[in-house]
């Protein structure tokens, strides 16, 4: 069979991954019934719609015709490279690194460190508007999840608050 869109054909494969996975680790929990649903019941239930969603994705890019195949480009390092780093970055800022020595700096150094090195995956970088979102979603942040869900983890750097 011919595949008449390369990125349709990939996108699907990989959306049958991610669901067959998530529908596999599910299986590590109790799934219980519809009525009386367990911890794995939804994540099993997404990972199958997920999964089908890919199938349907992927058969859509063997049957429907594209102009030009619509064939895969070449890979954006630069944006990939700048997510994932301030991903990871995130999550040294909010836990720390214990085997260097530096502590948890807290909810609003990490989403300003996030904000400041994922900005820098674009085409253009503008620093005061960088800081603007930063500002707007660590108090977005700091309402949702300390204020609202009362959840408990540093916010403020340890060396400020102790």
């Amino acid at each position: 069979m011919n595949i008449k869109s390369q990125k349709d054909f990939v996108s699907g494969l990989l959306f049958m991954a991610v669901g067959g996975a998530f529908a596999y680790g599910a299986t590590k929990y109790s799934i219980g019934t519809a009525a009386r649903m367990g911890p794995g019941y939804f994540p099993l239930m997404l990972g199958i719609i997920l999964a089908l969603l890919g199938a349907v994705v992927a058969f859509k890019a063997l049957v429907v015709e594209t102009p030009d195949g619509d064939k895969i480009g070449k890979w954006a390092w630069k944006p990939l490279t700048f997510i994932i780093a301030a991903n990871l970055l995130f999550g040294i800022m909010i836990g720390g690194l214990p085997s260097i020595g530096l502590p948890p700096m807290g909810l609003i150094a990490g989403i300003f460190a996030l904000t400041i090195v994922a900005s820098l995956a674009g085409e253009t970088f503008k620093l005061k508007e960088v800081l603007v979102l930063s500002v707007i979603l660590s108090i977005g942040s700091y309402m949702a999840f300390v204020v609202l869900l009362n959840l408990q983890f540093p916010v403020w750097p340890t060396f400020i608050v102790g």
